[in-house]
């Protein structure tokens, strides 16, 4: 299998939403694939699951572009994070793995290529006694295999899932100030080649493909709706 590293996009929260989407169910090869994506504006993404109202009462002062993303977890704050999706295809052995299984596999890497470039990042290896499974502010509380800085306990990065016909989708987040000085070019060359690795497949730099006309459009106008930011 071959691991697609796509070209770095800048879009709205409701486009970046709705492209992540796209990859997992409109791909049009059976190949992995992996993007880093940036934001045209300060934004909030939101759970699946989580009411609009708790997200709304979390935002600090000011204006933000909001969206529900189709994975769940928490309210995230990608002012400045680095975003990233991996999408595995239905056939891959790691698709097939419980979600924290495929967690801890994709945080394992990411360690790895953090501490390549001198930040001490480990997993949270044990999970909180009494923690609650209700999802809330992301980089407020690790869950178990988040990533973590090993000397100042912060959470460097988290990340949510999701899963269906055509496989897996993993929308994550890496929060640069937690994670400290870091060289985020030779990041977003390392992390890539370190998940190729872990996948048991070929790295390799491709365009974006071709969807349907008219699809991503109607898409990101889906997830501007009221209906979808209001829909649970």
């Amino acid at each position: 299998m071959i691991l697609h590293l796509l070209p770095t996009r800048t879009g709205g929260a409701a486009e970046n939403m709705a492209l992540d989407l796209l990859l997992l169910q409109r791909y049009p090869e059976p190949a992995a694939r992996f993007r880093h994506y940036e934001w045209r504006s300060p934004a909030f993404t939101f759970g699946l699951s989580q009411p609009l109202g708790f997200v709304r009462a979390q935002l600090p002062p000011g204006h933000f572009d909001l969206c529900r993303r189709p994975t769940g977890g928490g309210v995230v704050d990608h002012r400045e994070d680095w975003t990233y999706t991996l999408v595995i295809p239905r056939g891959h052995p790691l698709e097939a793995e419980r979600a924290t299984e495929s967690y801890r596999v994709v945080h394992a890497v990411m360690a790895e290529a953090f501490r390549r470039l001198g930040v001490p990042a480990v997993l949270k290896e044990r999970r909180d006694e009494n923690a609650s499974s209700l999802p809330g502010v992301c980089f407020q509380k690790p869950e178990i295999y988040d990533l973590l800085h090993q000397r100042t306990g912060e959470k460097i990065a988290g990340a949510a899932q999701k899963r269906n016909k055509h496989g897996l989708l993993m929308q994550g987040s890496i929060w640069k100030p937690a994670a400290g000085p870091a060289d985020w070019d030779a990041f977003a060359e390392t992390f890539p080649a370190g998940l190729a690795a872990a996948l048991g497949t070929e790295l390799r730099p491709s365009p974006w493909p071709e969807f349907a006309d008219g699809e991503l459009e109607a898409l990101i106008e889906h997830y501007s709706s009221p209906e979808w930011m209001e829909s649970h």
